[in-house]
């Protein structure tokens, strides 16, 4: 999918019309606008005074500066302390998206070239994840309601650092926003097979695509994730994308498995309908591995990685499943249906045994909108991490500070575990009303092979947003793309 800017790095290729973005380190002065002479300076002061800017990550402050002895609007884009170029990026693509300017040239003078062309590449990086606009079903917006800004000009940076460094930055690019793309589209518009069909292009990138079908899944013994889709006419599908890197056929592969409930009305157990149409949301861990899947194949990563999806729709017709049915897992395991809306570990858990059986992974990291316990747990600002290994734990936490895409470590135990079983099957698929977030981990760690290192992410607060953000407007987030990359880069790439 094409990116929503036009990034254009070739120095001294901007349209003297656009204004003029300048990055502004954390102390920003008046005095630092000198190359404008001593009246644009005076006129400068003020308006930094009034707007109390000081060059703190993402404020931005507008002026008008002689440039030459002719008039320039420029755009003071706050970096901070810590260089959040991304961040500047962002907040100005946001100021300008719909303003009725076309392009904006961002000008580095004063800054070493080669610096400053990793930190062009980085600003950019900002401005596309800020400039994403899902409004494709909207036929009546007005024109002062439309994107108009299509290019970023930068100058004065080493042009060729920063089209390298913007190679990788736009492949996770592009995986994000290919997340997004999936995270917003309606359920009468994505399920499981159009799921499917909207990520076979991934082929062109060298990504190998396994689909199983109903008949498959079945004969998989895949009962569980069978048991919540039956009440929907959308046939359920498994969905299995692997790129490798490493240039060796018998690797054993790092496996990510996404929760794909396309939508989620709870089944028998009926959600509340107010807000229920959020629940298109609920695919939001398939959405994210898929989208690391393209990130990974675009950049060419020197790794191994399986991403498996378990797409289904969560419906309550006459065939739906019941609360007291019994199901079968494809790791033989019998789990007793007491809440339908817990639904998403039925779908995971047949998915964990397949990827397991077939690939022998040494690491599983499954994403999923688990739970809404963990959203009263951790609200919308971190992602729920669970884990049979401290140390898969750790390497996750520190991929989610680096990415942005953050985590929290929680615990597990077996007082946990206990609050699963059941009097007439191995398990029930919930426990007791408190703890809900662990008890749903603790349900899927019984279908961890031994030798096998897992974690698993509850990301249900995180996916959507109801208000905007630094690198996202409200509506998807695209949470988990930079994580499972920066996860990916940090420990299985040379």
């Amino acid at each position: 999918m094409a990116l929503p800017l036009n990034i254009d790095f070739t120095t001294g290729n901007s349209d003297k019309k656009a204004p003029l973005v300048i990055p502004a380190k954390k102390g920003f002065t008046a005095a630092d606008l000198s190359r404008f002479g001593e009246e644009s300076q005076a006129l400068a002061a003020v308006a930094l005074e009034n707007a109390r800017f000081t060059g703190k990550a993402g404020s931005l402050v507008e002026l008008v500066l002689l440039e030459k002895g002719a008039p320039r609007q420029c755009v003071l884009a706050g970096i901070g302390a810590d260089a959040d170029y991304d961040k500047a990026g962002a907040a100005v693509a946001a100021r300008f998206l719909t303003s009725g300017i076309q392009a904006l040239e961002v000008d580095f003078t004063g800054f070493d070239a080669d610096k400053a062309g990793k930190a062009a590449a980085s600003f950019a990086f900002g401005a596309v994840l800020r400039g994403n606009s899902l409004n494709g079903y909207r036929t009546t917006l007005k024109e002062d309601e439309k994107p108009s800004l299509k290019t970023l000009y930068f100058s004065q940076i080493n042009s060729e650092t920063a089209e390298k460094k913007w190679k990788k930055l736009s492949a996770i690019a592009e995986g994000i926003l290919f997340t997004r793309m999936l995270v917003t589209e309606p359920g009468n518009k994505l399920y499981p097979e159009t799921f499917v069909e909207q990520c076979k292009s991934l082929t062109d990138l060298g990504i190998e695509i396994e689909i199983l079908d109903e008949k498959a899944l079945e004969q998989a013994g895949m009962g569980a994730l069978l048991g919540v889709a039956q009440g929907s006419a959308r046939a359920p599908r498994l969905l299995a994308l692997r790129w490798n890197g490493t240039g060796k056929a018998d690797s054993r592969p790092v496996a990510f498995v996404g929760k794909g409930v396309t939508f989620d009305s709870g089944g028998i157990s009926l959600k509340p309908g107010a807000g229920m149409e959020g629940m298109k949301w609920d695919m939001g861990g398939a959405g994210a591995v898929v989208g690391a899947m393209k990130a990974l194949a675009l950049r060419k990563a020197k790794a191994d990685v399986i991403g498996v999806c378990g797409l289904v729709e969560n419906m309550p017709d006459a065939n739906a499943q019941r609360p007291g049915d019994v199901v079968k897992t494809m790791s033989g395991q019998t789990v007793e249906v007491i809440n339908t809306d817990a639904e998403g570990r039925l779908v995971l858990c047949d998915v964990l045994t397949w990827v397991q059986q077939k690939y022998k992974p040494e690491v599983v990291v499954d994403l999923a909108t688990l739970t809404g316990a963990m959203i009263i747990t951790l609200g919308h600002e971190y992602g729920g991490l669970f884990s049979n290994c401290d140390k898969l734990a750790d390497n996750l936490l520190k991929a989610g500070q680096k990415s942005g895409d953050g985590l929290w470590h929680l615990p597990m135990g077996d007082a946990y575990d206990k609050l699963l079983e059941s009097h007439i099957a191995d398990m029930k698929n919930v426990g007791p009303r408190y703890g809900g977030s662990i008890t749903a981990a603790q349900f899927l760690k019984r279908f961890i092979e031994k030798d096998v290192r897992w974690a698993h992410l509850d990301i249900a607060g995180m996916v959507w947003a109801d208000k905007a953000a630094s690198f996202w407007d409200k509506g998807a987030t695209g949470f988990g793309v930079r994580l499972l990359n920066q996860f990916i880069s940090d420990n299985f790439e040379d």
